[in-house]
C-alpha cells in the first residue's frame, strides 16, 4: 500500500481529461472507478472530470454541478446548431468549440478561410442574458481562423469594407476590412469579468501565430496560411485605428492566437488570459476535493510533450504535488520517459498499450481496457 494510504481507508480523486475520440472525461472516471473497486472494494472514490478550456470544458463544469443551458446559435458555416454553456450562480462557463468547433463541420469538410466564430459570440450573449457576472471563456478545438471577428460582430461590433458594407464571414475576408466600429458592443461586457481560458500562448500572427501553427489542422494549405496571416495582421491594424495602440499589444499578447485568433477578439473585449486548466481547477473546486484524497489519478488520451505545456494532467499534477499528494496518470498512449513524468509530478503513468499493444483496439475498446489498467493501479497503490 502506498505510504499516503496507510492507516486509513484510501480515498482516490479521479481528475482526468477525456481520451479524445474514445472516452469523455466522465466516462474515464467511471471506468477507472470500476477497475479500482474490483481490487479494492472499500476504496472511496471522488470523480472530478477536468478540461483545459478546449472541447469538453462545459461537460466538465456540468459534472461538477453547473447547470447545462442549451441555445440555438450559428455554427462555423452559418447553419444553426444547438450549443451548450454551463451556469452556476452568476458564473458561466462558455466553450467556443460548442458553437465554432471542428466537430460542428460536416465530416471531411474544412473551411479554413470562411468559417466564423459568430456563434461563439451568441453563446457569450446568452450567458450575459442569463445574468452571468463572471464568464470563463474556454477556447480550443476551433474550426475557425477569423481573429474573433465573428464573435465581436455577434456582440455588436461592425466591420465594414471600402463601400461601407459588412465584410463576409471568415478569416480571409478580413483583408477587406476598412473600418472597425466597436461603439455598438454590448454594454454589459464592461461589467463582466471575462476570463480567456486556453492551453496555448501563441500570438495572433507570425511564425508562431494562429494561421501558421494551427491553420493546417483546420485544412489550411500553405497559400491559405499566408492569406489568413496577412488578413489577420490587416485586421489588427484596422482595429488599432479604432481603439488605439493597445490593439497591437493584444495581437502580440500570449493567448491572442488561441482557437484561430478568437483569443485576440476576447482580449479586445477586455478579457484577461489565464492557463485554461488553472482556471478550470478553481471553478470546479479541485483544491477541496484534493484535500480529501490520498491518491490523485489524472490523465488524457496521449501523454506526450504537449501534455507538459498547459494540458490538464500537468495542471492537476502540479497542483497536487504542491500539496504533497501522490499522483498517477492513465492514458491511451505514453510518449514521455519516467524522468519527464517525475518532473511533472506524476509518479507513474499507466497506458492502455501496456495492457493491449494494438492501438486500434485501444481506441475502439478503450473503456474495458481502461478498467483493466485501473485494476493494476489498485493493486499497486490500494491493496
Amino acid at each position: 500500500m502506498a505510504d499516503a494510504a496507510v492507516n486509513r481507508t484510501p480515498r482516490v480523486l479521479i481528475a482526468a481529461d477525456k481520451f479524445k475520440g474514445s472516452l469523455t472525461a466522465v466516462q474515464v472516471a467511471e471506468r477507472v472507478t470500476a477497475g479500482l473497486r474490483r481490487v479494492a472494494p472499500r476504496v472511496e472514490v471522488e470523480s472530478l472530470p477536468v478540461a483545459d478550456g478546449g472541447d469538453g470544458t462545459v461537460d466538465a463544469a456540468v459534472a461538477a454541478g453547473f447547470e447545462r443551458r442549451e441555445v440555438r446559435v450559428a455554427g462555423p458555416l452559418g447553419d444553426e446548431v444547438t450549443a451548450a454553456y454551463a451556469l452556476r450562480g452568476d458564473t458561466a462557463v462558455v466553450e467556443m468549440a460548442e458553437a465554432s468547433g471542428l466537430q460542428r463541420l460536416p465530416k471531411g469538410v474544412f473551411a479554413p478561410l470562411s468559417s466564423s466564430t459568430y456563434g461563439s459570440g451568441e453563446l457569450l450573449r446568452a450567458a450575459l442574458d442569463a445574468g452571468a457576472r463572471t464568464i470563463v471563456f474556454g477556447v480550443g478545438g476551433s474550426a475557425t481562423t477569423d481573429g474573433g471577428a465573428g464573435m465581436l460582430s455577434a456582440l455588436g461590433a461592425r466591420f465594414l469594407d471600402a463601400h461601407g458594407e459588412p465584410v463576409a464571414p471568415g478569416g480571409a475576408a478580413l483583408r477587406d476590412v476598412e473600418t472597425a466600429d466597436l461603439s455598438g458592443l454590448d454594454d454589459r461586457l464592461s461589467a463582466v469579468d471575462l476570463v480567456l481560458a486556453s492551453d496555448v500562448d501563441n500570438p495572433l500572427t507570425g511564425p508562431k501565430g494562429a494561421p501558421a501553427v494551427y491553420g493546417p489542422q483546420k485544412g489550411a494549405g500553405p497559400d491559405d496560411v499566408a492569406t489568413l496571416d496577412s488578413a489577420l495582421a490587416h485586421f489588427a491594424t484596422v482595429l488599432e485605428k479604432a481603439i488605439g495602440p493597445k490593439a497591437a499589444g493584444y495581437a502580440s499578447a500570449p493567448g491572442a492566437g488561441a482557437a484561430g485568433g478568437i483569443g485576440y477578439g476576447a482580449l479586445v473585449l477586455g478579457a484577461r488570459f489565464r492557463p485554461g486548466i488553472e482556471v478550470m481547477l478553481e471553478v470546479l473546486g479541485f483544491a477541496a476535493a484534493m484535500e480529501r484524497a490520498t491518491l490523485v489519478i489524472t490523465g488524457e488520451g496521449s501523454l506526450d510533450e504537449q501534455t507538459l505545456h498547459g494540458k490538464a494532467p500537468a495542471g492537476v499534477a502540479a497542483a497536487a504535488r504542491a500539496e504533497g499528494k501522490e499522483v498517477v496518470a492513465v492514458c491511451g498512449r505514453l510518449a514521455l520517459p519516467p524522468e519527464a513524468l517525475g518532473r511533472a509530478g506524476i509518479r507513474r503513468a499507466y497506458p492502455l498499450t501496456e495492457v493491449e499493444p494494438d492501438i486500434a483496439t485501444c481506441i475502439s475498446d478503450a473503456g474495458p481496457i481502461l478498467e483493466r489498467v485501473a485494476e493494476n493501479i489498485g493493486r499497486d497503490f490500494l491493496v
